[in-house]
């Protein structure tokens, strides 16, 4: 019920005082829904928490044409989620800040918990191919230090130089298999992507325990690492 003689109409108040601010406030909280609509954009925001990227070089890890992809990113600009820079020819993408990623992952937390599909999905692929609980960040920081885990980072070679966990090797997905000589016999690796729901450090534990090796995926990836407040290597280990 509404007080101070204030009465309601079609859902809002009326005759208060302020009820234009307030729309125009909800019209532009509105533009972010609009934003992240399409299931591209999503995407797009996905690969850039990894680190800046120019419009081909997203637009081939997504499978989308260049326009596509260019377009994308200027709605994502126009709404100030992206940022963009200049070396040389070349137009560098980047997340506009760390609001952003965190807006991500409460957008996957909400769908996680508000849609069954999340759930369901998430449980089939990931948890029925985890034999022991993924590895949360507190215990890896700690048994890195101590040198009880060999931590592999599973993403393209370009993600790993622009930001990686520390002492992290880079062992992209593709390449695993043949090089499974560098990692020790005796190590339990620890596979990181790009975030929980990503899946080249499950495909990569499924890899190196079929091998016989042991095998373990954190359970996130590289934005998260980084928004929780712990250090990130950038370029070569």
């Amino acid at each position: 019920m509404a007080g101070d003689g204030e009465q309601w109409q079609q859902g809002g108040p009326v005759g208060g005082g302020g009820s234009e601010a307030r729309q125009a406030l909800y019209e532009q909280f509105a533009r972010i829904g609009k934003v992240v609509a399409h299931p591209k954009r999503i995407e797009l925001l996905e690969l850039l928490a990894q680190g800046e990227r120019s419009v081909e070089a997203l637009a081939e890890v997504s499978r989308t044409g260049v326009g596509n992809t260019s377009a994308h990113l200027q709605v994502l600009r126009r709404a100030r989620f992206v940022e963009t820079r200049r070396v040389g020819t070349q137009v560098l993408y980047r997340l506009a800040s760390d609001e952003v990623a965190r807006f991500l992952g409460a957008l996957r937390d909400v769908a996680a918990a508000r849609l069954a599909e999340v759930a369901e999905v998430a449980r089939d692929y990931f948890e029925a191919r985890d034999e022991l609980e993924p590895v949360p960040r507190s215990e890896i920081v700690e048994r890195a230090r101590a040198g009880e885990v060999v931590i592999v980072d599973v993403r393209p070679r370009q993600e790993y130089l622009a930001g990686h966990l520390p002492h992290a090797v880079s062992i992209p997905l593709g390449e695993l298999e043949d090089r499974l000589a560098e990692l020790p016999e005796d190590a339990e690796v620890v596979a990181y992507c790009r975030g929980p729901y990503c899946v080249l450090a499950v495909e990569a534990v499924t890899l190196l325990r079929r091998e016989g090796r042991r095998a373990r995926r954190l359970e996130d990836g590289l934005p998260e690492w980084r928004l929780a407040g712990l250090p990130v290597a950038v370029g070569e280990e």
